[in-house]
């Protein structure tokens, strides 16, 4: 007869969501400051489960916007998110003790050249905005006592406004070199952006002794 399963060796694998991309590239060497390689390269596998030199640590590859809702629902421990991801899902059930500095960019307002945004704002008028950040935007243009009609785009922001679909964007800007490269301007700061650590708050309970070392290194990193 076979003994009852142990939950301890539940306790002892650990799941870190990240998604593809400069997140990904950036958060190595955090993961390396930990011990921790990364045994593939999610941009030449297909693979969505990533091994490491730690048999009992591995890397699920989601999209940016899914890192949040796999660790507030525990099928990742820990995950990598940044600031405008979480904004968006509301940071609800998630633990988020770093700002790892990393993925750094900022969240702003972009016109077409020759828009009189300044005008529009201060004359009233509803102004028809393009994002996928839906949150922000709202709260942002709330905060101002702006009217907005929000049109929600998954990609190609900045051909919105060149199309006459809407008057202003919200984005990420980073160089700004598409902006420019579509004749549009940014009009206004909303955030600095970067991406942060994000915790399952049972995991951080129940599995803190392997967590711990590597939210040490990855603050240590981040700090320096």
């Amino acid at each position: 007869m076979n003994a009852p399963t142990s939950h301890t060796d539940d306790f002892q694998q650990l799941t870190l969501a990240l998604s593809k991309g400069r997140i990904f590239e950036e958060t190595l060497p955090l993961l390396e400051a930990a011990g921790i390689r990364v045994s593939e390269d999610p941009e030449k596998s297909r693979k969505l489960i990533i091994g490491t030199n730690d048999p009992n640590i591995r890397v699920i590859i989601v999209r940016a916007s899914d890192v949040p809702t796999y660790v507030q629902y525990g099928a990742a421990d820990f995950g990598v998110a940044g600031k405008d991801v979480l904004q968006e899902h509301g940071g609800a059930g998630l633990y988020q003790p770093i700002d790892l500095q990393i993925a750094q960019c900022r969240m702003s307002v972009a016109v077409s050249e020759g828009f009189d945004y300044a005008r529009a704002v201060r004359q009233g008028a509803r102004l028809r905005v393009a994002t996928k950040y839906t949150e922000i935007a709202r709260n942002h243009f709330a905060s101002k006592g702006v009217h907005i009609d929000l049109i929600k785009l998954y990609g190609s922001m900045e051909l919105a406004p060149l199309v006459g679909l809407s008057d202003a964007i919200v984005d990420l800007v980073s160089t700004g070199n598409t902006l420019r490269a579509n004749h549009l301007i940014e009009v206004e700061h909303i955030m600095d952006i970067s991406s942060r650590l994000v915790v399952n708050q049972a995991a951080l309970k129940l599995k803190r002794l392997r967590l711990q070392p590597i939210l040490d290194a990855f603050a240590s990193v981040a700090g320096a």
